[in-house]
């Protein structure tokens, strides 16, 4: 694959061009971002081992389109079938315990306040669900499963992990990032035989970088030392996840139950449950979750007297919703439950991490290699922060809907009756899954600063198998072998920054070119015989043109508008040359 040969970034420095700390699967795709375009990545893990707790299920169609244009689609369908197969397991058991047959559903939906989704509602002709491609058929994927595939994914790029170790402290300056470590008590040192670091090597170790982003989770150490404001609503609810070995389960309803006291959960892996009690937060977050306690709040939401054998992974969680207003403080960043915490309904959390981490990785990397427009980092916070403030609000209403008083209750009457429609169902699964979230950036085209259609190409390709290097993609649709090299010639400066791509797509004959961005987000599109001359991309790559309207932004489904207007450009605004310049900078032999 092609990879960055330009650019201020000294290739004979041993330090590291970023560190990382944590090694959560927003932490580990980062570094996988960063990796793919020739980063220098050093990963701190307090823990010694993957953490095995239980934790999110599902991914939703962003991030699944993200594993896929880095080639790790199939490895993630394999591990939906055996999730698949979990469920299977859990519905013999329950028909096996007498319990009320579970009906599978056709495909997943979800869950708003513990209302299901049906899924046999979903118009499934809505425009939004037809360009993820395969992406669209995977969602049932369980955290910990992905954090094992991109551990081994972030192994084959080169990325160290060093686990066993802490982050203690760091200093700050205008070319760098000193970061103060320690081992953690009883895990042998700082390294071990995988990441290539003798024990103890790390006692009083300062590591200087480049850069520093926190992925340490929703309790970030740095965040707390960077003194980032960490502004929200305090938590009213405890919460408890566990996956349990117990007997009367038959006595439980499957899928999610409102009762008097509160909300539980049952399903759908063998043994996983889920409560929800609205009387304040937890006295202490960190002391192990027992079986008592498990227990305990099982049969005071359920109202049945099921008893818990054994406890075999188990979790508490509050309601707190907070986020920061600023994801960057110079050369220190935040992603994922570091800059932002919420409720976990919905499982929106792991994939608003993973989307930030897709949105950083490319600008983060053009910054360090030194051809990044001005500005250009700065669009993280102005692009990612109102997705993540969306989901700060979709939480909280959840939890408006799950207080056990009337009030709440009569409410979520009214969302049932909603859901229990094809507008509704279809509205609700839209939002969930995220297929709605965009960009605002200069342009018309409906395309424009959406997720980019997974074209499929007359050769056979399709547009996410373009995307697996980390490069940007030109894509010209056209058999005209002109205005290919046109095309070619126009984007010729930008070589080891964006790919460019010629070939035809019969389904979709409206379009004549794309402009994806590396986090798969178009940039700028255009229309079949839209430009100024009736030709395309041709036409329209130094022009407005349909697709390329000067100036104007339009886009229902839009969440933020990007603050980089500062290209350093005289570039139309919309235009093919304006899009290149505002996202990979100056070509080439080119000033600004």
């Amino acid at each position: 694959m092609d990879m960055e040969t330009t650019g201020s970034k000294d290739h004979t420095d041993p330090r590291p061009d970023v560190v990382i700390a944590g090694a959560g699967p927003v932490g580990l795709m980062l570094a996988c971002e960063l990796a793919l375009r020739r980063v220098r990545v050093v990963v701190l893990e307090r823990l010694t081992a993957p953490d095995e707790t239980i934790k999110a299920a599902a991914v939703n169609t962003p991030s699944a389109e993200a594993f896929y244009r880095r080639g790790l689609l199939p490895a993630l369908a394999e591990v939906q079938k055996e999730a698949l197969g979990h469920f299977g397991s859990f519905m013999r058991q329950r028909q096996a315990a007498g319990a009320t047959p579970v009906r599978a559903a056709p495909k997943f939906a979800g869950h708003f306040a513990g209302i299901m989704l049906p899924a046999e509602l979903l118009d499934a002709s809505d425009p939004g669900f037809h360009d993820a491609g395969p992406a669209g058929d995977v969602g049932l994927v369980p955290q910990l499963a992905l954090e094992r595939l991109l551990a081994e994914r972030a192994a084959e790029l080169g990325v160290v992990l060093r686990r066993g170790v802490e982050l203690t402290g760091f200093d700050t300056a205008d070319d760098g990032v000193t970061v103060h470590l320690r081992p953690v008590a009883g895990a042998g040192g700082a390294g071990s035989a995988q990441d290539g670091h003798p024990s103890g090597e790390a006692a009083g170790e300062a590591l200087r970088a480049g850069w520093l982003v926190g992925c340490d989770g929703g309790r970030s150490t740095v965040r707390r030392l960077a003194g980032f404001p960490f502004p929200g609503t305090a938590p009213e609810i405890t919460g408890h996840q566990a996956l349990v070995e117990l007997t009367g389960s038959e006595k439980l309803g499957a899928g999610w139950n409102e009762t008097a006291t509160g909300i539980y959960a049952h399903g759908p892996l063998p043994g996983r449950i889920l409560t929800v009690e609205f009387d304040g937060p937890p006295a202490d977050r960190d002391a192990p979750v027992t079986l008592e306690e498990l227990q305990t709040s099982l049969r005071r939401t359920s109202g049945t007297d099921v008893t818990i054998t054994k406890v075999l992974t188990a979790t508490r969680f509050t309601d707190n919703a907070r986020q920061v207003p600023d994801y960057r403080s110079g050369r220190v960043l935040l992603s994922g439950d570091a800059a932002h915490v919420h409720s976990p309904f919905g499982g929106q959390g792991l994939n608003l991490g993973i989307g930030d981490a897709m949105n950083l990785g490319w600008k983060l990397a053009a910054t360090i290699h030194g051809h990044a427009p001005e500005g250009l980092l700065d669009t993280y916070t102005a692009e990612r922060h109102p997705i993540g403030a969306w989901v700060l609000e979709w939480t909280r209403a959840q939890i408006a809907m799950m207080r056990p008083e009337p009030h709440a209750r009569a409410l979520r009457e009214v969302v049932r009756d909603l859901i229990g429609t094809v507008t509704g169902t279809t509205y609700f699964v839209k939002k969930i899954s995220g297929i709605w979230q965009g960009y605002d950036l200069p342009g018309d085209h409906p395309l424009t600063g959406r997720s980019a259609p997974d074209l499929e190409l007359a050769d056979g390709s399709r547009l996410a198998g373009h995307l697996r290097d980390g490069q940007g993609l030109l894509l010209v649709l056209t058999d005209d072998p002109e205005t290919a090299r046109q095309a070619a010639e126009y984007a010729s400066g930008y070589a080891g920054r964006v790919r460019v791509v010629t070939g035809r797509c019969p389904s979709r004959p409206e379009l004549a070119g794309l402009l994806v961005r590396p986090d798969g987000i178009t940039a700028w599109a255009a229309g079949t015989g839209a430009g100024r001359d009736g030709e395309g991309v041709g036409a329209e790559a130094g022009s407005g043109g349909a697709g390329a309207a000067p100036g104007r932004t339009t886009g229902t489904a839009t969440a933020t508008r990007t603050a980089a207007t500062d290209t350093s450009t005289t570039a139309e605004p919309g235009t093919l040359d304006d899009a290149l310049r505002r996202w990979f900078g100056a070509p080439e032999g080119a000033a600004g």
